[in-house]
Formats: C-alpha cells, sequence, structure tokens
C-alpha cells in the first residue's frame, strides 16, 4: 500500500475544504440610522426647502405629526374660548380650563383632509404630540392646563378604530412608545417632567427633565430605544419688546432620558413662525434627513425640508 505523507494529506484536506465550504461573506459597513443622522446636526447643518403644500382645510392649532406611507396624521387644538389666568390658584389651577375640540386629521400628499377623528372629553381637549408604533397611532389629550389631566388613545391606523388606552394625572404634552420595552413614555406641560408607564398605563417612574433647551412640542419614536423631540423657547428681545422664537431639535435615550443631542433650529415659516413651533416629522432620506412641518396656524401649509450637508 503506498504512503501518503501527512503533509500532502493536510494540504489535499485544506484545498478541499476550501472548495466545498461556501465563501465567507464580505464584511459589510453597518448603514446609517436616523439617529446616528441627527447626531450629525449642528448650528451649520443647511435646510432646503423642497416643497410647500397647502392644507385644503382649517388646521386650528396643530400639536403632533407622523407619517404612514403616503399619509399624515395630525393632532390639532380647536379653542372655541380661551382659558383665562386665575389672580391665585383655584383647586390647585393657574387657569379657566376653556373650551375646544381635539381633533386628529388625516391627510394625503395633495394637502387634502380624509379623516376628521375628534378626541376628548369634557375640559380634556387639547392634543398633544403623537407616535405610530407600526399599528397604532398614539394620541395623549389634555386639559388646555398645566398640573391637570389626561386621556391616551390609540388610533388604528388602518382602521381609524379609537380605544382609550388609560389615563394621567396630569397634562401629558407628548407620547412615544419605546420599541424596545414596550413601554410608554409622555412629557408634561412644557416638557418639564418626564412620565414612563407599561402597557397598560401603570405609571412607572417620573423625573425632571435636565434640559431647558426648549420646551418639547412633538416627539417620536425613531428605533433602538431612542425618540427625537422638537420645540421651541420664546426668548425676550429688549429691542422690541417682542420674544424670539428659538427652534431646537434633541435625541434622547427612552432607557435613563439622557440627552444624547440637541441643535438649534432657525429656518422660519411663511407667517414668521420657526418651524418647530407645531408638529414635526423625521426621516431618513438615504444620507441625508428629511423634516416635515406645520408650523403655522389656521390657514397653514405642510413645508418640508432636507439637509444638504450631512453627508459632507
Amino acid at each position: 500500500m503506498k504512503k501518503v505523507s501527512l503533509s500532502l494529506l493536510t494540504a489535499s484536506v485544506a484545498v478541499s475544504a476550501m472548495l466545498t465550504l461556501p465563501h465567507a461573506p464580505m464584511i459589510q459597513a453597518k448603514e446609517e440610522t436616523l439617529n446616528d443622522q441627527v447626531q450629525e446636526l449642528s448650528r451649520g447643518t443647511s435646510w432646503e426647502k423642497l416643497d410647500q403644500i397647502d392644507l385644503q382645510f382649517d388646521v386650528f392649532h396643530p400639536q403632533g405629526m407622523t407619517k404612514v406611507g403616503d399619509l399624515y396624521f395630525m393632532s390639532s387644538v380647536e379653542i372655541i374660548e380661551g382659558t383665562t389666568r386665575y389672580e391665585q390658584p383655584i383647586d390647585g389651577y393657574d387657569r379657566s380650563p376653556g373650551k375646544g375640540k381635539g381633533h386628529l386629521f388625516v391627510f394625503n400628499e395633495q394637502g387634502e383632509l380624509l379623516e376628521d377623528i375628534e378626541l376628548g372629553e369634557g375640559d380634556m381637549y387639547h392634543p398633544g404630540g403623537i407616535d405610530y408604533d407600526g399599528k397604532f397611532i398614539w394620541v395623549p389629550v389634555a386639559e388646555y392646563r398645566p398640573n391637570s389631566e389626561s386621556i391616551v388613545y390609540k388610533v388604528n391606523a388602518e382602521t381609524l378604530e379609537v380605544e382609550e388606552a388609560f389615563r394621567a394625572d396630569d397634562h401629558i404634552g407628548g407620547i412615544v412608545k419605546n420599541d424596545k420595552s414596550q413601554k410608554l413614555h409622555g412629557v408634561s406641560w412644557g416638557s418639564r417632567l418626564f412620565y414612563e408607564w407599561n402597557h397598560k398605563g401603570k405609571q412607572l417612574n417620573v423625573e425632571d427633565n435636565p434640559s431647558h433647551f426648549v420646551d418639547y412640542q412633538d416627539c417620536e419614536s425613531t428605533g433602538n430605544g431612542q425618540m427625537i423631540c422638537s420645540g421651541i423657547t420664546n426668548l425676550p428681545n429688549p429691542a422690541n419688546n417682542n420674544s424670539f422664537q428659538l427652534g431646537g431639535l434633541a435625541l434622547l435615550d427612552l432607557k435613563n432620558n439622557d440627552i444624547l443631542h440637541e441643535v438649534p433650529v432657525t429656518e422660519l415659516s411663511p407667517k414668521g413662525n420657526v418651524i418647530t413651533r407645531n408638529p414635526v416629522f423625521l426621516e431618513k432620506a438615504e444620507e441625508e434627513i428629511k423634516l416635515y412641518a406645520v408650523p403655522d396656524d389656521d390657514d397653514a401649509s405642510l413645508l418640508i425640508y432636507q439637509t444638504t450637508n450631512l453627508s459632507k
């Protein structure tokens, strides 16, 4: 019997393995997410206005917005009677409840109103910032005053069926659902407090917002246990006795409410409002970010912007 050397046998096995085993996959660079892109925003970021879609209905005072396919969902408050400040607090409130109606509008890319869903109950008529979890639109509806009460609704984005999820003993101005933990997170009047609930609405935590940069008007879950919030703060302008609107965006970690990144926004609407004054929705547009906003009240437009230098 002819002997084969160990070295030749080893080489033969190695060649055979190379011929029969599949090639090892090439290591690909990790795709950049919207959260990654937001952390690249700075004061030097340029926002290019791509489009202005005139909305063919009275938007009243918009609050929150999300995009599902080619449809837009936008919450808004219709004020019938404004609130009035008390000289002294009454029953813990600093103002009267006022009167109004809460709306969740559904409109298309042409600005045509498709549905008007009324939400609220009694003095709770002020919807806040909204979020879409892949099935439901989450909408808080509160009294139009701080330290009050709220109802949190979930609206089926396909059937538009409305269901009350739970109630909260404060003005909840915005809500998101954490995709990792399935918990719900909310912000109070002026976003001074962060709330956390389980899926049944049991309050798990409340803590102070450490940032005083802007008050969040609208927040949206963006995956990986994070959310993006948009908002404004009104700064005094002694030169003309008016106020100046400073807009801003913030990326937060929902696990511990850490602020991962903050950036100012100064672009103005046709009526002179900063574009993050009312509802805002952000989405990834290849290597850039697309921003959708309705910063004006009543007779308003959907403004669409895109960053122009993130990839540079």
